[in-house]
């Protein structure tokens, strides 16, 4: 399984997971250690935090050491229900033209 963020410009990172490996909140909160690694290379003018970050109520998005992590970093996450009848940007955009 891929996961891609990416900002106004581009894409930052792309994290896969190995066969069989479950995303649970440890697997998570590695994946934004190396995403907050990677936006400080990237973007090194945005700084710590200054990151908005959009993503739905999945219980490891939620999680409280998830939120702890979000907090460490000084990120603000903007909230997206579950199974929203609105399509979310990512769902035509990153593969499409």
């Amino acid at each position: 399984m891929a996961t891609a963020f990416w900002d106004t410009q581009r894409v930052i990172l792309v994290d896969f997971l190995s066969r069989g490996e479950a995303v649970n909140s440890d697997s998570y909160i590695d994946t934004l250690k190396r995403l907050q690694s990677r936006i400080l290379r990237a973007r090194p003018e945005m700084g710590i935090g200054n990151v908005l970050f959009l993503h739905d109520n999945a219980r490891t998005h939620t999680s409280i050491r998830t939120r702890e992590t979000f907090a460490s970093f000084g990120w603000t996450t903007l909230p997206h229900p579950s199974y929203s009848p609105d399509l979310a940007p990512s769902d035509y955009r990153l593969f499409g033209p």
